[in-house]
């Protein structure tokens, strides 16, 4: 990719995460501090390795409403094997990982194969992931202490936990195999006209439940970190979580309707989400406050997304076309 393109590509996503950072630095006096920054850092991985997920199920016009859920409950089960059952770090991380890829292989099964919304099924399985997290967990928080404190350490050099460093490699990744792989411009195409792509002889079904897969595995991964940030995990962990994914990824240019998006921008886009809303705590806003911008920003992404899609001017012109 040249220089020009790169730019084109994320350079207006980064200009907004940084007109943020000297926004909120200019109105505290504490924002840009070590600390601040190192807390944003130590956010970022969870909720950056879900949207890599949901990146590319947006891509191919699906949605993943479960992700929350089926993170706290992975996050659950990784706590209450190391705790409990004293299983090895590791043994418990591969079966958490699991977890996560078989909600998502249920959500690919019922959404691509039987045909029901991913919208549907997905709700469907949020409730069953949380139920479940409250039965393993009989509705107690797991902890487990400093055990895998080695995930969130900060490097020497850089300053940065090993799970920021972790979920960057994600992100290359995840952009690598979007971009520059066959894999990922079928992806590309199925969110933009799957029939054609059918007609091209193309197999659209398993790449479709695929990405759900993917978007469990990687949640799975971030049940990791997360349960390694907070030291536990409780059925609630993932509360809310999966719109954040939603907003970030949204905020980042994938469109809604399919067909386009880019990992790396999913990920300036938490940057964004995070960014903003440790700056609005910094200045004191009300939590109400916080929500509200965080929705109006969600609502100016998504209309921006159908003006570059042109709807409005379809539309426009259907209207026109009616009055005569």
């Amino acid at each position: 990719m040249n220089t020009k393109r790169f730019l084109t590509d994320y350079g207006p996503m980064f200009v907004i995460w940084l007109i943020l950072i000297f926004l909120f630095g200019s109105l505290s006096d504490h924002f840009l501090s070590s600390r601040t920054l190192s807390t944003i850092a130590g956010q970022v991985p969870p909720l950056v390795l879900v949207c890599c997920g949901m990146t590319f199920i947006l891509i191919v016009a699906g949605i993943d409403l479960s992700v929350g859920s089926v993170l706290a409950f992975c996050a659950t089960l990784f706590c209450l094997l190391i705790a409990r059952a004293e299983w090895a770090v590791g043994v418990a991380a591969i079966a958490a990982i699991l977890a996560g890829g078989f909600f998502g292989l249920i959500n690919g099964l019922f959404t691509v194969l039987l045909r029901v919304p991913s919208f549907i099924v997905t709700l469907g399985t949020l409730k069953i992931a949380f139920g479940m997290a409250m039965l393993i967990s009989r509705s107690e928080t797991l902890t487990v202490g400093m055990k895998l404190e080695p995930l969130i350490s900060p490097l020497p050099g850089p300053g940065v936990p090993v799970s920021f460093i972790v979920a960057v490699l994600f992100v290359i990744a995840g952009q690598f195999v979007l971009s520059k792989t066959i894999y990922g411009r079928h992806l590309i195409a199925i969110g933009t006209n799957e029939s054609a792509v059918r007609l091209a002889g193309v197999e659209t079904t398993w790449k479709k439940i695929s990405v759900f897969v993917v978007t469990g595995l990687l949640t799975g991964v971030a049940a990791i970190f997360f349960a390694a940030r907070l030291g536990g995990a409780n059925a609630d962990s993932g509360n809310g979580f999966e719109l954040s994914a939603i907003a970030a990824v949204v905020i980042g240019g994938t469109s809604l309707m399919g067909g386009r998006g880019s990992i790396v921008n999913s990920f300036l886009g938490v940057l964004i989400i995070l960014t903003l809303d440790a700056g609005l705590a910094q200045v004191g806003a009300d939590e109400w406050v916080k929500h509200v911008i965080t929705g109006a920003v969600i609502i100016l992404a998504v209309l921006l997304d159908v003006l570059r899609g042109g709807v409005l001017p379809g539309l426009a012109a259907r209207i026109r076309n009616y009055k005569k």
